[in-house]
C-alpha cells in the first residue's frame, strides 16, 4: 500500500475530525479545594436565575446592543444556521458574560476555542458543552446533575462563574486565569488562542 502524501494525510485527518463533531480537544479545569465562603458564593450566584433579556438605562445603550447582536449573528451564521437558535445563544452569551463581569467577546472567543460552538461537545477529559465545563463543578456548587451542562444557559453560567472565579484567584490576570480554566496554568498556547479568537468577536465602537 502506498503512503499518503502529507497534504492528503492532513485532509484525511480533517475529514475524520468532521466525522466526530461531538468531541472537543480542549483541556479542562482541575478540581481544587474551595473555601466554604467561596463555594457558598458561587452556588448562590449559580442559583439566581433570570431571563437573559438585557435592561438598558438609555436608548444609546440599547442601540449599541442591537448593533452588537446583529453583527455577531452575521459572524456566527456559518456555525449556527438557524436564526432563532443563533439569536438565543447570543442573547444568553451577552447576558451571562455581563452578569459575571466579563467581556462578551472574551466569552465568544473562549467558546470558539473550547467547543467550536458545539452544544454537545465532550472532551477526552469529560468536559462538557459550549464552555467545556468539568462535571465536578455540578457537585461542588450545583445539584450534581452533570447532564445539565448540556443546557445552554446552565453551561454558559457555569463557565462564566468559573472564569470569574479564576480571574479573582489570579487577581485579574487574564492570561493566568485562562490557563487555569484550561488546566494548563502558566503555558501560553491556550491563552493566546483564546485572546486571538476574542479579536474576531469584537466591535471597536462598543464597550
Amino acid at each position: 500500500m502506498s503512503k499518503a502524501s502529507p497534504s492528503r494525510r492532513i485532509l484525511l485527518a480533517a475529514a475524520a475530525g468532521l466525522a466526530m463533531p461531538r468531541w472537543a480537544c480542549a483541556g479542562a479545569q482541575l478540581e481544587e479545594p474551595l473555601a466554604d465562603a467561596v463555594r457558598s458564593a458561587l452556588a448562590a450566584a449559580l442559583r439566581h436565575s433570570a431571563p437573559p433579556k438585557p435592561q438598558f438605562d438609555n436608548i444609546d445603550s440599547r442601540l449599541a446592543y442591537l448593533r452588537w447582536l446583529g453583527a455577531m449573528s452575521e459572524r456566527l451564521k456559518s456555525r449556527k444556521s438557524e436564526t432563532q437558535t443563533r439569536i438565543e445563544f447570543l442573547e444568553t452569551a451577552w447576558y451571562e458574560s455581563k452578569r459575571a463581569g466579563l467581556e462578551p467577546a472574551l466569552l465568544l472567543g473562549l467558546v470558539q476555542v473550547e467547543s467550536g460552538f458545539r452544544k454537545y461537545a465532550i472532551s477526552s477529559a469529560g468536559a462538557r458543552g459550549y464552555m467545556q465545563v468539568m462535571p465536578f463543578w455540578t457537585r461542588l456548587i450545583g445539584d450534581g446533575r452533570a447532564s445539565a451542562l448540556f443546557h445552554m444557559q446552565t453551561n454558559l453560567r457555569f463557565g462564566c462563574l468559573i472564569l470569574r472565579h479564576y480571574l479573582d484567584l489570579e487577581q485579574g490576570d487574564l492570561f493566568m486565569a485562562l490557563g487555569r480554566y484550561n488546566g494548563s496554568r502558566g503555558r501560553q498556547e491556550y491563552p493566546q488562542a483564546v485572546l486571538a479568537a476574542r479579536q474576531q468577536w469584537q466591535l471597536p465602537d462598543l464597550s
